[in-house]
């Protein structure tokens, strides 16, 4: 029998991921075992949550209209649907970026004494912030860091920008030390460029981290997962881009490669496997979360942790989840019941 019965799958975000958070949950919510939950889709944006369409358990999906949809309780994370109050055994999170992955939503739910399906508030926080992550990772002795810079908006864009080319020389990225799906990320090859790039990225965010470019061989991703009290590592991807790296564009507009399981040496695709499920224990981390590198001919470098990783028919879990020969509706079972 299933511990949970009513789930919440709230999708939405308050940033610049907002409709690839929509199609993510989306799919999640389609993919929840019709036979053993209730499905409840909540759209949240800006603060207002509403109930897009709920499911019963062996029944059809029943969408509202938008300007009939109920609206969420946040008193008590509840809702009322046809004269009856609804509430939440469990919460599967979907949110990219803004509150769903800064750890806002996941101390809400710890207040409510809600099950989510995520890391808790505190590493979710630690995690998402690129620089936080890599600061909890530089003594570990199992993958390498790029070198890098920080600076908070106010700082003199300027001096900091001469500094940063004197030590990691050139190219560098510059990303918003939050946020996903590449909004803000720039490659900078010539000095002349970093400062407009890291202004750029200040659209996205009040910090932004610098980092060495490094010139890899393999851009790899790895999925880690709970399952009966045991850390598990889904199939390794390789990530081919036909641009100059992994932007916006290669990921969501089909202008990239992904190889599943990737055809790389055994040896490299465990090593990577073991890095991170070693990450996941290393911060804490709970439910899905998937981790980047890239690797060169000796070493495998670390770039983040995507604390709710994306979650579409096309998207990378999805495909190791089928590599690793379960179906999505199983998977998505054993993280609600391993919560």
């Amino acid at each position: 029998m299933a511990k949970y019965s009513k789930i919440a799958v709230l999708y939405g975000s308050d940033s610049s991921e907002w409709e690839v958070a929509c199609r993510s949950g989306e799919f999640t919510a389609s993919r929840i075992d019709e036979f053993q939950y209730d499905v409840y889709e909540i759209f949240a944006r800006f603060g207002k949550w509403q109930l897009v369409a709920m499911r019963k358990a062996n029944a059809m999906r029943i969408p509202f209209p938008e300007e009939a949809r109920p609206e969420i309780d946040k008193t008590d994370f509840s809702v009322r649907v046809l004269g009856e109050k609804v509430t939440f055994d469990f919460v599967y999170i979907m949110q990219h970026g803004a509150p769903g992955e800064t750890g806002l939503l996941q101390g809400y739910f710890e207040m409510l004494g809600i099950p989510f399906s995520s890391c808790s508030a505190f590493v979710t926080t630690v995690a998402f912030d690129k620089y936080a992550c890599k600061s909890y990772l530089r003594d570990v002795d199992y993958v390498k860091l790029a070198p890098d810079a920080f600076v908070r908006k106010g700082d003199d864009v300027e001096a900091f920008s001469a500094r940063a080319v004197e030590r990691l020389g050139l190219p560098l990225f510059v990303k918003p030390t939050g946020g996903g799906s590449s909004f803000g990320i720039s490659k900078v090859a010539a000095a002349e460029d970093l400062p407009s790039a890291i202004r750029y990225a200040f659209s996205e965010g009040a910090t932004v981290i610098v980092e060495q470019g490094i010139s890899g061989e393999h851009e790899l991703t790895c999925a880690v997962y709970e399952d009966g009290g045991e850390t598990k590592a889904l199939p390794v991807i390789e990530i081919i881009s036909e641009n100059d790296w992994f932007d916006y564009d290669a990921k969501y507009n089909g202008h990239s490669r992904e190889v599943c399981p990737a055809e790389i040496p055994e040896a490299l695709s465990g090593r990577i496997q073991d890095i991170s499920c070693r990450i996941y224990r290393h911060l804490g981390c709970k439910g899905l979360v998937r981790m980047d590198y890239i690797t060169t001919a000796e070493d495998v470098y670390f770039l983040e942790v995507n604390i709710i990783p994306g979650m579409t028919n096309a998207s990378l879990v999805p495909k190791m989840v089928r590599a690793a020969g379960m179906t999505i509706t199983g998977f998505l079972s054993r993280i609600i019941e391993n919560a």
